[in-house]
């Protein structure tokens, strides 16, 4: 009787065991192509409010000013791919042999703030007979007036007399 109960026992255990066919049932396969498609929805949310600013947009030229030098310049904010409030800036102010140049890129991080990562060159006769000064890597454009006027805070040039180096919107 023993042997019996375990030969079916094992038996039992064996047919558990066997290895089954799989088959792929439709329901899976609908289960599959409606995850795609809410995965395909959220990507595109995703990237829609990636791009879209949260400031107001500053696209296009404008103003560009120095305090030594008498003749405005003009800055140009071309929107970036695919990231909100990124810019590309590129822009110039020259009289005579006086010129600043401002190169590189900005982000807009609050609504008095934008941080300008690049170089600002400039020669200005009135600074050690025009010597070019450079200044570079991050620095912080300021607006106390709503977004009007946004002047860089590094004011302190090479010569090491104060610079106004101002954007106008």
């Amino acid at each position: 009787m023993k042997n019996i109960i375990i030969i079916a026992a094992i038996t039992a255990l064996l047919v558990s065991c066997s290895k089954k066919e799989t088959q792929s049932t439709p329901n899976q396969t609908d289960s599959i192509k409606i995850i795609d498609s809410i995965n395909a929805a959220r990507t595109k949310i995703n990237d829609s409010i990636k791009s879209k600013n949260h400031f107001k947009d500053f696209s296009g030229d404008h103003k560009f000013t120095h305090n030594l030098i008498k003749k405005s310049g003009s800055v140009n904010f071309q929107k970036t791919e695919g990231e909100k409030d990124h810019y590309k800036v590129l822009g110039d102010i020259k009289s005579g042999k006086d010129y600043v140049h401002i190169e590189g890129y900005m982000k807009v991080v609050s609504d008095k703030h934008m941080n300008f990562t690049g170089s600002v060159s400039q020669s200005i006769s009135e600074n050690e007979n025009g010597k070019i000064d450079i200044r570079q890597g991050t620095k912080t454009f300021l607006s106390k007036d709503g977004g009007k006027t946004w002047r860089l805070q590094d004011m302190v040039n090479g010569s090491g007399f104060v610079d106004y180096i101002d954007i106008h919107f």
